[in-house]
């Protein structure tokens, strides 16, 4: 699991805001462009949740959630060089009607997005309303939320896909 840096004086300085941009930055265009709009679709529906960030080895992730515990989060958007996927991060036994869930794993499903305005298409909305139902701990409907930088990797994969 490489180190974990906090990209030395200049992103100590930055606000969270400032340093997730930094991060969407590393991305081309089309998939900050994409990224920005989904995580504004996720805010919106999701005003109270604390938007935990880790700029991992693989990926950036942006975690939703009730409170700061992972463990708690219901929903990530990831985003990959070549597309952004949205997770249901207690997923495993959500019914799933439209068979959008992808993973095979205990606990995670995820749904890769054509574009983000599939978050707001009716099985997706239906699947987000669902998993919000059955959360362990419940998102908060009002408020502000807060955005926390949780890890930075000091080693990862390209963000940008090859030429």
């Amino acid at each position: 699991m490489g180190g974990v840096s906090n990209q030395g004086a200049a992103m100590d300085a930055a606000t969270p805001d400032e340093q997730l941009e930094a991060f969407i930055q590393k991305y081309t265009p089309e998939i900050g462009a994409f990224a920005r709009d989904a995580l504004a679709r996720m805010r919106a529906r999701l005003p109270g949740a604390v938007r935990m960030v880790y700029d991992n080895y693989n990926a950036l992730v942006i975690g939703f959630g009730p409170n700061e515990r992972p463990s708690d989060a219901i929903f990530s958007l990831v985003m990959f060089p070549r597309y952004v996927s949205v997770c249901f991060l207690q997923g495993a036994g959500l019914p799933d009607p439209d068979r959008l869930l992808q993973g095979g794993g205990s606990v995670v499903r995820h749904v890769r997005l054509s574009a983000p305005d599939d978050l707001q298409s009716a099985p997706i909305e239906g699947l987000i309303a669902t998993a919000l139902a059955h959360a362990r701990v419940p998102m908060p409907a009002t408020g502000e939320g807060r955005l926390v930088i949780r890890s930075v990797s000091a080693k990862q994969r390209p963000r940008r896909p090859a030429p």
